[in-house]
């Protein structure tokens, strides 16, 4: 009896001992880690802007369809320039810290495509959001220089003085008198600033921001339907490249 019951107990310990790796074998794996599928870290996303509502199709927050394009008659005051193959649009924000990290990648590449790209700029209105009022600010000194034909030389010092020297450039007063250290006539400055020209392009920014749907600044769009943003891209510095893509696609 002694010897069967022991022969039994071995029998018991043997059949555990052989059922636990069919067990660890049956364990679940680890869960992913939040990194891509080359163990890259992800990238920062741009500047994302808020859920808040307006009224409009801006509630809506898919890509721009291809039959959605630009629209071409908002005015943007500028010297006539000569035809060329493909238009970029950058839409922006002066309070934008990617925004400024691409003023200056943008230009270069903007410079490398004079021949067959026209780059136009875009001030971003979220209408209805918090930072509307100083949008709306941003954008009528950015039209007001643009009127003036100083934006080429003035747009990296409008972001160092907003992001760098938090320089508060949302009323005339002040946009006025900082204009006028950089080198601009004041009286001019102030006359652009309050011209019905820089009135109806405010007004018409919103408008193009609503219709091609802008989420994540910068964005640019290219030709009306190819657009690429700091998430597109994986970065600030992989638009630049993504934008040659666009335009020889």
């Amino acid at each position: 009896m002694k010897s069967l019951l022991r022969t039994t107990v071995l029998l018991a310990v043997a059949g555990g001992l052989l059922a636990a790796p069919a067990v660890a074998e049956a364990a679940p794996a680890l869960p992913g880690l939040p990194f891509g599928p080359n163990g890259q870290q992800l990238p920062t996303p741009g500047h994302q802007l808020p859920a808040v509502r307006p009224t409009g199709p801006t509630q809506q927050h898919a890509p721009v369809p291809a039959t959605r394009p630009l629209d071409a008659a908002a005015p943007l005051p500028a010297a006539p320039k000569a035809q060329r193959a493909h238009e970029a649009v950058e839409f922006f924000w002066y309070d934008c810290s990617h925004s400024a990290l691409l003023e200056q990648p943008l230009t270069r590449w903007a410079a490398e495509h004079q021949a067959d790209v026209m780059l136009r700029r875009v001030p971003a209105i979220w209408v209805g959001s918090p930072d509307e009022a100083e949008q709306r600010a941003h954008a009528r000194l950015f039209y007001a220089l643009d009127r003036l034909g100083e934006v080429d030389r003035m747009q990296a010092a409008v972001f160092r003085a907003v992001r760098e020297q938090h320089t508060d450039l949302t009323t005339e007063q002040s946009a006025a008198d900082w204009a006028a250290t950089q080198g601009v006539d004041a009286a001019k400055f102030r006359a652009a600033y309050r011209s019905a020209e820089v009135d109806r392009a405010v007004e018409d920014a919103p408008k193009l921001f609503t219709q091609n749907r802008i989420t994540e600044l910068p964005t640019v769009v290219v030709d009306g339907n190819g657009r690429t943003s700091p998430t597109r891209a994986g970065g600030v510095d992989g638009m630049p490249s993504a934008l040659d893509q666009l335009v020889a696609d």
